[in-house]
């Protein structure tokens, strides 16, 4: 009896842990959380603009300094004390007007001296040509008295140049300087005593690129920006270039005169230069170009995709750069939000600019 019972109790519970395991897998599963889905990115907006021809005019722009006419300082040829000095500062003096002179005491002496020998040899040169018309001397003896007298009228003519270079003039009309020395000063050829500048006219020196030499032409116009806080322009006439290229820049030389305007000689300007002939070009702006090791490339929109191409650029702006091949016109090309764009994937246009909004 008591095994029966067991035997009963067994398959009682064998159907419990069948049923219990047939059942436990099928509300696993039912339970079990679902794995969401990746939600898909939104393509990145861009803004473009529609690639066109407009007309470019070809304008380089150069840094110049401005000249005087004419500039010298003024140095003693000669050492010695200063015994004389006219230096009014920032005055206009005329060429020739005595600025220093220096102490020529000495040299005065030496030409006194030098008249007196002269006028004794003169008088014995006199009497030895007497006497040589009545055969009295012979030839030989009137030769060395001759010869003394041309010695002292060269000794005389050199001192003299000596005493002219104690005297310093202006050598041209001009505004005068600040004064560097002082009455009494021992001055010596290394010595400025002042400057002397021409300001009726004003030159401006400038320098460009040799690619851009067929633009200079003696007698053509150039743009000059005297005051960059107001800018103003005035403008230039080329007078001269230097001949030859500067072989280590690879720059032209242009010296200019400035026609209706004033400057300070040695203060730096803008220099305008601008081609005759305007061309027809696509321009977009610099910031759409994407640098790259080799090559400039630019988005376009094609089929709501970004395409990715290869450009070469010429001419630059301020703000835009010309494409020269690479877009055609009627191209979309991307100008903001490059940065987010992958090439080949979907892009959504916001708006289309115009290239002169965004110089702005």
């Amino acid at each position: 009896m008591v095994f029966k019972n067991s035997t009963a109790l067994l398959r009682s519970f064998v159907f419990c842990f069948f049923v219990v395991t047939c059942t436990l897998p099928f509300f696993s599963c039912k339970d079990k959380p679902k794995t969401p889905k990746p939600k898909e990115t939104p393509p990145p907006v861009v803004d473009v603009i529609i690639a066109a021809h407009s007309p470019v005019t070809n304008s380089i722009e150069a840094n110049g300094t401005v000249l005087a006419n004419e500039y010298v300082e003024l140095h003693p040829e000669v050492s010695g004390r200063i015994t004389y000095l006219n230096v009014k500062e920032g005055d206009h003096v005329e060429k020739g007007t005595v600025i220093a002179r220096i102490n020529d005491a000495d040299l005065a002496a030496q030409l006194q001296k030098s008249k007196v020998q002269l006028e004794i040899a003169q008088k014995t040169e006199d009497r030895y040509k007497k006497l040589l018309e009545i055969n009295g001397i012979n030839q030989s003896d009137y030769d060395a008295a001759l010869n003394i007298v041309e010695g002292l009228k060269a000794d005389i003519a050199y001192t003299q140049t000596l005493m002219d270079k104690t005297i310093i003039r202006a050598p041209f009309s001009g505004t005068v300087g600040l004064r560097q020395v002082s009455p009494g000063a021992f001055v010596t050829s290394t010595n400025i005593i002042a400057s002397i500048q021409q300001l009726d006219k004003i030159k401006i020196d400038f320098t460009i690129p040799e690619q851009y030499s067929n633009l200079i032409k003696k007698g053509g116009v150039v743009e000059v920006e005297v005051d960059a806080a107001k800018q103003i322009r005035k403008k230039a006439i080329i007078i001269a270039t230097e001949p030859q290229i500067n072989q280590n820049s690879r720059n032209l030389s242009v010296r200019t005169i400035l026609q209706n305007g004033t400057a300070n000689p040695g203060s730096y300007v803008k220099v305008f230069l601008t081609s005759e002939v305007d061309k027809k070009a696509i321009m977009i702006p610099t910031n759409s170009i994407i640098p790259d090791d080799k090559n400039n490339q630019v988005v376009l929109v094609k089929d709501g995709k970004a395409a990715f191409v290869n450009v070469q650029t010429g001419l630059r702006s301020a703000n835009n750069v010309e494409i020269t091949k690479g877009i055609s016109p009627g191209d979309s090309i991307v100008v903001t939000g490059v940065l987010f764009v992958r090439p080949k994937t979907a892009v959504q246009v916001r708006s289309v600019k115009k290239l002169e909004d965004l110089s702005k």
